[in-house]
């Protein structure tokens, strides 16, 4: 029964989740709270780890957790769950779309969907970087207010955003922050 569940979940995180792989995030936030398969600072590890590995990050993300709840076949059905609403709504657009290809209610349709797709993936940063950076139980108390933030991640993520831009460091891969990161999480436990 939890192989239903899950591909369910998944389905519909894959139905509703326009605009790529971080769009796919306050549905695993919402999926965590109501499932109780993980937790909401997992979604911050899964994020880490999906980034870190080849594939899309949603595909990879429904991967992980379809793993850590139901081992192999778990993943193998949280993944499938989530790509196939992209392959049915693809192959259903791709017969009806050479039809209305130059229809202004598609193309006014498709231009919608952008601000939709930026809301939900700046829901989903929001989501991560206060996951990453403040520390939600000490929200709120006016006397702590320097408490609230996470310092030693945020000095990190303004030094890798100041070093992306700089001329020298701008053609860097990303893959050696996120490893420079990585250790320094690790040496100042992070």
């Amino acid at each position: 029964m939890i192989f239903l569940r899950m591909f369910w979940e998944f389905f519909k995180t894959g139905l509703f989740s326009v605009g790529g792989g971080l769009a796919t995030l306050p549905f695993l936030y919402r999926m965590a709270e109501n499932t109780g398969w993980f937790t909401a600072e997992d979604v911050a590890t899964m994020i880490a780890v999906s980034e870190c590995t080849p594939g899309a990050i949603g595909v990879n993300m429904s991967t992980y957790v379809g793993y850590m709840v139901g081992g192999f076949l778990g993943a193998v059905v949280a993944t499938v769950g989530l790509v196939a609403p992209s392959i049915i709504v693809i192959i259903l657009i791709s017969m009806i779309l050479q039809q209305f290809k130059n229809s202004k209610t598609v193309k006014d349709a498709f231009y919608g969907l952008r601000p939709a797709a930026t809301g939900l993936i700046a829901a989903a940063g929001i989501g991560v970087a206060k996951v990453a950076l403040l520390n939600a139980d000490k929200l709120g108390n006016m006397e702590q207010i320097l408490e609230w933030f996470q310092l030693g991640p945020i000095l990190i993520a303004v030094g890798v955003f100041v070093a992306m831009k700089t001329k020298k460091l701008k053609k860097v891969h990303p893959v050696v922050f996120i490893a420079i990161s990585a250790v320094i999480g690790i040496v100042f436990q992070l």
